[in-house]
């Protein structure tokens, strides 16, 4: 059966925008949303704005007695961020980001603590971003530097946001976003270097394609490329090619197709190809299917889904080392890297609103098997509430 971890968070503040904005303002009826227009940047704004990102974070980990002693990670992470104004359609935007271990009863990877399970925060300090956009051209951005890209579900390229140390790319990025006229968004770019949640270097050679076609109100469908050349011996493995397609309504969690005034529905159905690639020392190739049907009643959101990662042997696996993965098979992490003989996850979700949406309980099952659905990997419970403090606040990509 599965050891399954248990993971305790709680008391996270993030805060992003003008600190002067908020301080300027008398203290009146609509001073909340004076705040958030003075802070509504978004789309690369034309003047700017400075960035403050604070978050607290308390994490426990208790797996079987034998496996790992209880860990405690008691940390505090800061982000601090300079976007400039637009200058003839060129902005720039750095970021630096720190991570404060106030207990260190974990294990970072970076700490030396093994004897402790493992929570990947360690106590670091780093450039987060430092990028140089142009807009200059309508419905184009153009973006080099270490940045933060999410594609998609975050499943091939994400930034690992559970995470307090995010991980970023040293890349170019070309942005095409044409919805109004064709309903289609392409991203197209190439990755050079991999700054980790470790807040260690992947040299890699990475270029990408994801094209993002909107149909109507029925929702998108994608088409995406993925070629992972990872250029230190240590990491070969994790080199491969990826090819897929995607359908899928909708994007936010509970967004749906209307089909009456209370009730909707969701959908998304998913299927991609992996096989070796540059460095990659072993020949293999295997399939991901990820299928997922819901429906809404009176705001509440029930899912049945099922995602499996085809595995043939060591090395031989349906791998995403680029992507959020902790958003995935299971809130416990125990499933980061695929086992050999692949994984089969089947899982039910529902998704409760109260008060108007600003507050949100989740609950998840999971069951889990090799791919063949012979070998049983055990089941896993997850629970989140999540309390909406702000509109919108985050606000620079």
């Amino acid at each position: 059966m599965l050891n399954l971890q248990l993971r305790r968070s709680s008391l996270s503040l993030a805060v992003s925008g003008l600190l002067f904005a908020a301080l300027s303002q008398p203290v009146t009826a609509n001073v909340t949303q004076e705040i958030e227009d003075a802070l509504n940047f978004y789309h690369y704004g034309h003047n700017g704005a400075i960035k403050l990102d604070l978050n607290y974070r308390f994490e426990n980990v208790n797996q079987d007695a034998g496996l790992a002693k209880t860990a405690n990670a008691n940390t505090a992470r800061l982000r601090l961020g300079f976007l400039s104004p637009t200058f003839y359609g060129l902005q720039a935007f750095a970021e630096y980001e720190g991570n404060l271990a106030l207990e260190e009863d974990y294990n970072s990877t970076r700490n030396f603590q093994t004897q402790y399970s493992t929570v990947v925060d360690p106590d670091m300090n780093e450039i987060n971003q430092l990028w140089l956009a142009y807009t200059g051209i309508p419905d184009n951005i153009f973006k080099v530097g270490r940045q933060r890209i999410k594609l998609d579900d975050d499943r091939f390229i994400g930034n690992v946001g559970w995470r307090q140390m995010e991980m970023t790319y040293d890349s170019v990025l070309i942005t095409h976003n044409n919805q109004t006229l064709f309903g289609l968004v392409a991203n197209v770019g190439y990755i050079g270097n991999v700054q980790s949640i470790r807040s260690t270097q992947e040299s890699i050679e990475l270029p990408f394609i994801n094209l993002n076609y909107k149909v109507g109100d029925y929702g998108n469908v994608v088409a995406y490329g993925y070629w992972m050349d990872y250029t230190e011996k240590s990491n070969w493995e994790n080199s491969n090619q990826t090819y897929g397609l995607r359908a899928t309504c909708c994007t936010k969690p509970l967004d749906s197709i209307k089909i009456s005034e209370n009730f909707g529905v969701v959908y998304t159905a998913e299927w991609s190809f992996q096989s070796d690639y540059g460095h990659g020392e072993v020949a293999y190739d295997v399939d991901r299917y990820n299928f997922m049907a819901g429906v809404s009643a009176y705001g509440i959101m029930f899912q049945g889904a099922v995602e499996q990662l085809d595995g043939t042997g060591v090395n031989k696996h349906f791998d995403t080392p680029l992507g959020t993965n902790h958003a995935f098979q299971g809130w416990a992490d125990l499933f980061l890297v695929t086992p050999n003989n692949g994984i089969r996850d089947v899982f039910g979700t529902v998704m409760i609103p109260f008060q108007r949406g600003d507050i949100v309980l989740t609950g998840v099952y999971h069951e889990f098997s090799d791919d063949t659905g012979q070998l049983d990997y055990g089941n896993e419970w997850n629970f989140q509430v999540t309390k909406k403090i702000w509109q919108t606040l985050f606000i620079i990509s």
